[in-house]
């Protein structure tokens, strides 16, 4: 390895700038570390720097317990909060910190960090969303508000009540009825990508999708209303579906468009700053979380950026993976790929 390059990295390691290039050992200490590993710098003289894991320990070291270079920590970090989250999916009660703590062999403080770490949530938080979950497909299958919220876990309905627009995005009533009384107006049409389906109530927009088959569209459609009055009216959406049609033949700017999403507070969050993303760029999921206002909340974001009802009028094809790869999109990659070249090429 060359002065100058060994130079650089040095340089790394005094600025704590996280990088996979390379490890560092101290002499003095015994230990390899991560570049970026929170410890004080050690003097230049005693460091030393290797490729590997596998170089750093034939000469000698031994991992760094703080930074944890070769992930056995993270990785059995993961495992126990995999383990309390399966448990927590399966009980029936709230389960306190400490008795998840206590199960898991870690201290409250330690096993609250480590769950806060891989799941950008508390375990409390996480708790609440399973009952959420519960609560909205009991609704869903009709059963009676008064017993969804008991078998979902919760005390009473004014708890429900409280909180509802954090648990359902709407009230218990609405989410039993599954758009019962309601009418969702549609129209479809051809464009680039196929067959489109708009879909809308009164309030707006609740539905775009594209790519598949009338009846496949039509059915992701009354899955999402399943007790909704839908009826085909080209007329009472002839704009919308204009507007539609005019983004994806020249995506120059937002699609802006009346839309009546539906979702839990933290759905709606995520679903309103993925259109602060300008058209023509795209952000990570881990860079979306940070915009969030959660960075630890890198899966919940992707699992909202999934939920989306309106793709295109919440672009959530503008979101790859971490190294930039196009990852998993609701109506096919090389469709997002094509959304995300028509939209530089516009932009240019």
């Amino acid at each position: 390895m060359s002065n100058t390059h060994e130079d650089a990295l040095w340089q790394r390691v005094l600025a704590r700038e996280v990088t996979d290039a390379s490890l560092y050992a101290v002499t003095t200490m015994g230990v390899y570390c991560r570049i970026g590993c929170p410890s004080p710098p050690p003097l230049r003289k005693n460091v030393r720097f290797f490729p590997d894991c596998v170089t750093a320990e034939q000469a000698g070291f031994r991992a760094c317990k703080r930074c944890d270079p070769k992930g056995d920590r993270a990785r059995l970090a993961q495992a126990v909060v995999q383990d309390a989250c399966a448990f927590i999916e399966g009980s029936e009660m709230m389960l306190s910190l400490e008795d998840l703590a206590t199960r898991s062999g870690y201290s409250r403080f330690h096993f609250l960090r480590m769950f806060r770490d891989h799941t950008g949530v508390t375990p409390r938080s996480y708790a609440e969303g399973v009952r959420a979950r519960r609560l909205q497909a009991r609704l869903a299958g009709g059963a009676r508000v008064v017993d969804a919220v008991i078998d979902s876990g919760f005390g009473s309905e004014s708890r429900v009540y409280e909180k509802t627009a954090t648990l359902l995005g709407m009230t218990p009533g609405a989410a039993r009825r599954g758009g019962a009384g309601e009418v969702i107006r549609t129209a479809f049409a051809d464009c680039p990508f196929g067959r489109l389906l708009v879909g809308a109530t009164e309030k707006g927009v609740c539905f775009i999708g594209f790519a598949e088959p009338d009846d496949a569209l039509l059915g992701d459609l009354r899955q999402r209303f399943p007790k909704a009055s839908v009826v085909a009216d080209d007329a009472a959406l002839a704009s919308s579906v204009a507007a539609v049609l005019d983004f994806l033949r020249e995506p120059k700017q937002a699609l802006a468009l009346p839309l009546d999403l539906r979702g839990t507070a933290f759905q709606q969050r995520v679903w309103r700053t993925l259109c602060q993303i300008p058209a023509g760029e795209t952000r990570t999921y881990a860079q979306l979380a940070e915009m969030v206002g959660n960075p630890k909340a890198i899966r919940a974001v992707a699992r909202g950026c999934a939920t989306n009802p309106v793709s295109l009028a919440v672009p959530c094809h503008r979101v790859v993976g971490s190294d930039g790869s196009l990852t998993g999109y609701r109506w096919g990659v090389p469709r997002k790929q094509a959304l995300l070249e028509g939209e530089r090429a516009a932009a240019g």
